[in-house]
Parts: structure tokens; sequence; C-alpha cells
């Protein structure tokens, strides 16, 4: 599997607008991983990398200094454009980007479709396979990127 730095970018937020007079923007984050917005870290963009010079929670969202936004006027440069970031290693999350054409097979070896689809849901995100099965995420006991994934389903989910 390749390292984190060989895959591709995820995307985990947008600048919203400017806020203040210092550069700082408001920036809507896609992803629990607040770490993102730690102070040094680097950020990519369609214009280049920006790194995170500090942050603060603001009413969902965050108030955030970049160094190459120093001015008001910079910040209103940035409206709308798309933060992206390296994958963090971690092993005991399933990456949304690894389950996409993945086969599914449950305990006892049995192939049950390709995931075509991943829904959000409250309890638990859902796979959908290509033959219209659901299969809540908490039934998923391994995941081999893109090529394979385990499932421990109750007996009668696929009828």
């Amino acid at each position: 599997m390749p390292s984190a730095d060989e895959r591709p970018l995820l995307e985990v937020g947008r600048i919203i607008k400017a806020q203040g007079l210092k550069g700082q923007v408001l920036v809507d984050l896609w992803t629990d991983r607040e770490e993102r917005l730690d102070t040094g870290t680097e950020l990519h963009t369609d214009r280049g990398s920006l790194v995170v010079k500090a942050a603060a929670a603001h009413q969902n969202r965050y108030i955030v200094s970049f160094d190459r936004i120093v001015t008001r006027e910079d910040a209103e440069q940035w409206r709308g454009v798309v933060l992206s970031a390296q994958r963090i290693e971690d092993d005991d999350v399933i990456w949304i980007d690894d389950l996409f054409r993945a086969k599914v097979y449950d305990a006892s070896g049995e192939y049950r479709g390709v995931v075509v689809d991943v829904e959000a849901n409250p309890a638990s995100d859902i796979l959908v396979l290509d033959n219209g099965a659901l299969v809540p995420l908490t039934f998923v006991t391994n995941v081999h990127a893109n090529e394979r994934i385990d499932i421990d389903a109750p007996e009668g989910l696929f009828e």
C-alpha cells in the first residue's frame, strides 16, 4: 500500500471569507481532525501551500491566520479556496476513498458486491453495493484499500 505521502491529497476544508483586518480568514473545516489547523501545519490549495500560523474555533468554524495571507485585501482574494492535506496515518480510521470499487465479502467468504457509494448516516455510514445492497460500516472488519472489504453481517442482511 502506498505511504500517506504518495496518496492523493484529501480535501479538508474551504476558506469562507475574510475575518478581521490582519489577514485572518474564516475556515469551514470538513473533517473532525482538528489538528489540521495546528500551528505549523501545511495545507495545499490550487494556489500553492499555506502554513497555519494560528487558529481558533468560532461558531462551528475557525478563524485562521496563514503565512501568506497578511492583509484583509489578501484574505478577500482567498474566498472559496479549497484546502487539502496529506492523509494522516491512523490504523483505526477507515478512509472513505479506500472503500470505492472494493469487493465486499461476508464472514463465510461469499462475494456480496462492489462498493459504488457511501451514504452518510447518523448511526453508521452505509456502503452502497452495485447490486443495491446496503451495508452499515459497523459490520466492516477489514479494509484492503480499493480492493477488498471483509464484513461480519447479521443473518438476513442480504435477503
